[in-house]
């Protein structure tokens, strides 16, 4: 059981576990953000969750506000589709689509490896070696029936592994001291009509979402939506960090407070496989970059940006740091994301189908 200090034991259970869920999220998210890890305040509630979830932690995400995250979420995706990025992939689609479908089949094979290796059941581990947005990858690889817990370790290893060898590349090409870490606002100026509509969409995108059925529905709804409305000039998606900080615990906590020690230990047990992976997809993407370069003239940074297969939060935050064609990198990130989304689910069913009449398990 989880031990508590002795201020907190006239609280009620539930609430002690809420309490010592917020105030090591809090912690955790703060160290991360200090040495420089993405995503710290997605994985240091997570971390906070798994910690709590192996001392036998009886608290879980309830399942409105967990839609809710998904729908904001979405929001947050669909708010980064620009007008350049679609001019961008207009000027150079057949280079960014040969780009996007090689590193997605590496990726597939990769996962389908693990998989052969039995380092990951089958859908897990297609889902956890797919680039694309990490936290979405998370949620949709749940609703499809793969573990989210071994898919969140995979994709935020790969996540920090692939962010921080970028911004040692960006600091090499760019002749820097290195690039900057951002000052966060977590409590900007909000446009408060832009702030109403935003939540206004994001809860009929939930309320319709859930309605579906469909697994992400809530996500992916938002995700279109908030797009087409965004691009077309009718919707300004306002999200002010604070929120997406919430979300992210959220969607941390969801995946953090449902591991056990057997899965923590799986996970550790498959980390030198997982290295692997990780690595092979590096190198094949810099082999990518490596092309682009010779064969277009793209400059080495823009290229290694564009085919880095991290995260798109961490990849923007260092080309909008750097010299960088920013609407192609962003497009050929946004695209490869936008297709692992349509083609993942029946991809991995197909997986599921195959493991099964292999005899594997998946």
């Amino acid at each position: 059981m989880i031990p508590f200090p002795r201020r907190f034991e006239t609280l009620p259970p539930h609430a002690r576990q809420w309490l010592m869920l917020a105030l090591f999220s809090a912690a955790f998210a703060a160290l991360l953000d200090l040495v420089g890890i993405p995503a710290a305040v997605f994985l240091g509630p997570m971390a906070a969750g798994v910690v709590l979830g192996v001392k036998g932690a009886t608290i879980r995400v309830a399942h409105v506000p967990y839609i809710g995250a998904q729908a904001l979420m979405g929001l947050f995706i669909a708010s980064a589709i620009t007008p350049s990025i679609l001019q961008s992939f207009a000027k150079e689609w057949p280079i960014i689509l040969g780009v996007v479908f090689s590193i997605i089949v590496a990726s597939s094979l990769l996962g389908w490896a693990m998989s052969r290796w039995r380092a990951m059941p089958g859908t897990t581990s297609i889902w956890g070696s797919w680039p694309g947005a990490a936290g979405a990858m998370v949620i949709m690889a749940g609703e499809f029936g793969a573990d989210a817990r071994l898919v969140a370790f995979m994709q935020y290893f790969r996540v920090a592994c692939v962010a921080s060898l970028a911004s040692v590349v960006a600091t090499f090409w760019a002749h820097s001291t290195g690039v900057p870490h951002p000052d966060i606002a977590w409590f900007p100026a909000v446009n408060e009509r832009a702030f109403a509509v935003t939540l206004l969409l994001a809860g009929i995108c939930a309320v319709l979402g859930r309605a579906s059925h469909f697994p992400s529905g809530a996500m992916l709804l938002a995700l279109l939506a908030g797009s087409a409305l965004n691009l077309a000039g009718l919707v300004h998606i306002e999200l002010p960090k604070w929120l997406m900080a919430a979300t992210y615990a959220l969607l941390g906590w969801n995946v953090g407070l449902c591991f056990t020690p057997d899965i923590l230990a799986h996970a550790f047990r498959a980390l030198p496989k997982i290295v692997l992976s990780v690595a092979s997809l590096i190198a094949f993407s810099a082999v990518l970059a490596w092309l682009l370069t010779e064969t277009l003239g793209i400059d080495p940074l823009t290229a290694y940006l564009a085919t880095s297969p991290g995260g798109m939060d961490s990849v923007a935050i260092i080309a909008a740091s750097t010299n960088v064609d920013v609407p192609f990198v962003m497009a050929l990130q946004t695209i490869r994301f936008l297709i692992i989304i349509m083609i993942g689910p029946p991809l991995a069913r197909l997986v599921a189908r195959h493991m099964e009449v292999s005899g594997r398990y998946g």
